[in-house]
């Protein structure tokens, strides 16, 4: 019987070769589409995710209420972690994490600027690092031993076992490697090519026990039948017990969540990454099931050839049940084409997929589970597909259908009729937020920055370049390559500090306003071309005394109350600085929030990581980074050379949404394309049907323009429906959406309007062609039989 219904379904598939074809490309399109979304959604669900002790794993997370918000923060005191290890016999391992550096690493005269985090012991076997060389359990036990990951052994030693073997670090201290490991999967939030213990923070300086600066994560893992609960309450005032008038409060968080539940409200959990991963899994649903409603609307538009095979069968003793599976082995067997096509399409389209995302997602080939994935998608898809058109075409009654009294094409509502109008709401419903992304994106992008990026570049500060400072920047302006030059404690594009704890004449008591922190060696206005409002520049040359100057942001004195700003003193206890200047606001974090304040300390303040340069006009950038290169490789031979545009660094605050616009507009195209597919079906469909009626049209002297409008009304009818079901779907959406931001375009009405207009205008060139075609035939072909 199998071996029957293989063979019929064979033979009607090639027989309607150009409807197994117009099939079998809105199902791979569909299927390749979804596959490649939930490549995606599979990836960042389990982000974090797959360590042995995940159930106990947990970041130490800060709370507080700040001016007008509570607020909660992963990074906490370096001395947390292993103080609360010593004070809570609950707590298994602890490991503090610092920030990835880029340290040198030399071995002979290979020279290579390495990602490079410091943790505790600890740490190796709290998250299960997988060793390729070495024991997790001691490779971190000694001061200068060093995990490397494969692919850094390989860069360092070659082929050669990289075991035992020495690096320098940072061209002064000697390591061995006590450790491989393998390569981070591209799914966790680490971001890391070697580890050294922590105590190298100790012997670089970067270590301190101060309960107020928070700077590093904290990791603790909690024994099998630690309660929660109870650990919870115990820790929550434990930075208060060790910091006079402390108010910063604490809690675990599970670390497998924060990538995905990361976002806090007023001191709540409020969501995260997961709406977008929620809203790309919807996506993928949907695109789905509008290629099976392609196939649906094809199939039923086929009725009037299959109706009399299914009358005959009938006739002669076939039951429902065997039509049903006959057709939808039909279904599955295009399906099953359709899979093959889609596996060569996302095959195609994962490297621009993974440029696009900023992912390097694979297909498993080599996993048996991918293919039981493939092997029940393909099922499931042909058995949606096909669902509708078997249980419809196996109704059909054998007495209506040899009549020819089956059919009911002018009905004013048909299944047909309603998942067009699914598939063109889902459509415009991408159009909008397409368009509402982009306007959003451009309005960001056009935003003021404050400062000129126009050829500046920042280089980050190491071995002997704060040093020979002086003279590299002397060197570069005699030769004429740069213009400006300024050291700072981060790029100017970055925000590495912020704090509440600044000082200043009039200062409310309580008042925790968050001021972003920025030091300078000075000439920083000039170099940024940024615009004073007030005062002046930060000048170590003209004004020997302004290692003690600070410049504020506009946002800045309007925090701090100043009606007139310049000689007011701020600072820390012990540390006053006095105001010389004011800048108009720029912005240093993202340009879709509200500017904070900041204040620019002078170089007394603290130390500095970067060098900015004004790169001289009159030059190309080629030609300046050349002699810079030169000079920098003599008075810092050791190091590479590397070097940052701003104006490029600007432009990542932009990747996000730029991705998402893309990916928005592009699935809003694939659900066009496709629905397209399932219009013609029904045009033709229409066509089909109401033939005789075009006939007898035509004799009575009906134009064919006047065929094509009657035969094009309905269908624009249909996309009218679904331009109002989806308007105020997609408005809500689009709102909730752009809540997100503080810093928002208002949602205008042409954004529908133009909307509309395009899904009208496409439905109507999908469909002429039916009309059109259908009008022109000749009736005497359409009235023969009568």
């Amino acid at each position: 019987m199998l071996k029957n219904y293989l063979t019929v379904a064979v033979r009607n598939l090639l027989r309607s070769a150009g409807f197994s074809f117009i099939n079998v490309l809105g199902l791979s399109v569909g299927m390749a589409s979804a596959l490649l979304i939930l490549l995606w959604v599979a990836n960042e669900w389990t982000y974090d995710h797959g360590y042995p002790n995940d159930s106990r794993l947990y970041t130490v997370w800060n709370k507080d209420k700040w001016t007008n918000d509570t607020v909660c923060w992963p990074t906490t005191p370096k001395i947390m972690g292993a103080a609360l290890k010593s004070s809570f016999p609950d707590i298994e391992q602890s490991s503090r994490m610092n920030w990835t550096q880029t340290l040198l690493f030399t071995v002979g005269d290979k020279h290579l600027n390495t990602k490079t985090t410091m943790v505790d012991p600890d740490f190796l076997t709290m998250f299960s690092v997988p060793f390729v060389e070495g024991n997790a359990r001691s490779a971190l036990s000694t001061p200068n031993s060093l995990v490397i990951t494969q692919s850094l052994a390989k860069k360092l030693f070659g082929g050669e076992d990289a075991l035992g073997k020495t690096v320098k670090l940072d061209n002064k201290d000697m390591f061995n490697v006590s450790g491989v490991i393998r390569d981070l999967p591209n799914n966790v939030s680490f971001d890391y090519e070697a580890l050294t213990p922590w105590s190298y923070m100790k012997q670089r300086g970067d270590d301190d026990s101060s309960w107020g600066n928070n700077s590093c994560r904290n990791f603790v893992l909690l024994k099998p039948h630690a309660s929660l609960e109870a650990m919870q309450k115990k820790i929550h005032n434990f930075t208060i017990q060790h910091e006079n008038d402390g108010t910063t409060t604490q809690f675990l968080y599970p670390f497998s969540k924060a990538h995905l539940y990361g976002t806090f409200e007023n001191g709540k959990q409020a969501g995260g990454k997961i709406d977008m991963v929620r809203a790309f899994l919807l996506i993928a649903i949907f695109i789905l099931v509008i290629a099976c409603i392609n196939f649906m609307n094809l199939s039923t538009a086929r009725s009037e050839r299959r109706a009399k095979e299914v009358g005959i069968r009938k006739t002669v003793g076939a039951l429902k049940e065997s039509l049903v599976t006959q057709f939808l082995l039909e279904s599955v067997l295009l399906s099953a084409a359709a899979g093959v096509v889609a596996l060569g399409i996302v095959w195609a389209c994962l490297g621009p997929f993974n440029t696009l995302t900023r992912k390097h997602l694979t297909l498993a080939v080599g996993e048996p589970v991918f293919w039981a994935f493939i092997v029940g998608f393909v099922l499931f898809t042909g058995l949606l597909a096909g669902s509708y058109p078997a249980f419809f075409l196996s109704s059909f009654r054998p007495v209506q259908v040899l009549k020819g009294a089956f059919k009911k094409a002018n009905a004013l509502v048909t299944p047909r009729k309603v998942l067009v109008v699914f598939q063109f709401t889902i459509a415009i419903m991408l159009i909008i937020s397409t368009l509402i992304v982009l306007k959003q994106l451009r309005y960001a992008q056009e935003r003021e920055n404050g400062y000129d990026r126009s050829n500046l570049i920042y280089i980050p500060m190491q071995g002997e370049m704060q040093k020979n400072y002086t003279v590299i920047r002397d060197e570069l302006q005699e030769k004429g390559v740069i213009t400006e030059a300024s050291m700072g404690s981060s790029p100017i594009s970055q925000s590495w500090s912020n704090t509440w704890g600044i000082n200043w004449q009039g200062k409310p008591p309580g008042d925790k306003t968050i001021i972003n922190s920025y030091s300078t060696g000075g000439n920083i206005v000039r170099t940024m071309g940024m615009t004073l409002v007030a005062g002046r520049d930060i000048d170590m040359v003209n004004y020997p005394g302004d290692s003690t100057s600070v410049v504020l942001n506009e946002s800045a004195v309007k925090a701090m109350g100043f009606k007139q700003p310049l000689g007011q003193v701020i600072g820390y206890p012990g540390y006053p600085f006095t105001v010389v200047g004011v800048v108009k606001d720029f912005i240093i974090e993202s340009p879709f929030e509200p500017i904070r304040p900041m204040v620019i300390w002078g170089p007394k303040f603290t130390g500095f990581n970067t060098l900015h340069f004004k790169l001289n006009p009159a030059h190309t950038p080629s030609q300046n980074l050349k002699v810079m290169e030169g000079i920098f490789r003599k008075y810092n031979p050791a190091y590479p050379f590397e070097y940052n545009f701003v104006d490029t660094e600007y432009a990542r605050k932009f990747e996000d949404e730029k991705s998402t616009a893309t990916l928005a507009g592009l699935f809003a195209f694939l659900t066009i394309f496709i629905s397209c597919l399932g219009l013609f079906g029904l045009a033709a469909y229409m066509a089909e049907a109401r033939v005789k009626e075009i006939g007898v049209r035509k004799v009575l002297g009906a134009s064919v323009m006047n065929l094509t409008t009657l035969l094009s009304r309905d269908f624009v009818l249909l996309v009218l429906i679904s331009i109002v079901v989806a308007v105020p779907i997609a408005w809500y959406c689009m709102d909730r959406w752009l809540m997100g931001y503080k810093y928002r375009v208002h949602v205008d009405a042409w954004v529908f309007i133009l909307s509309g207009v395009v899904a009208i205008l496409i439905s109507l060139i999908t469909v002429s062609s039916q009309a059109i075609r259908a009008a022109m035939a000749s009736p005497i072909r359409s009235l023969r039989s009568e």
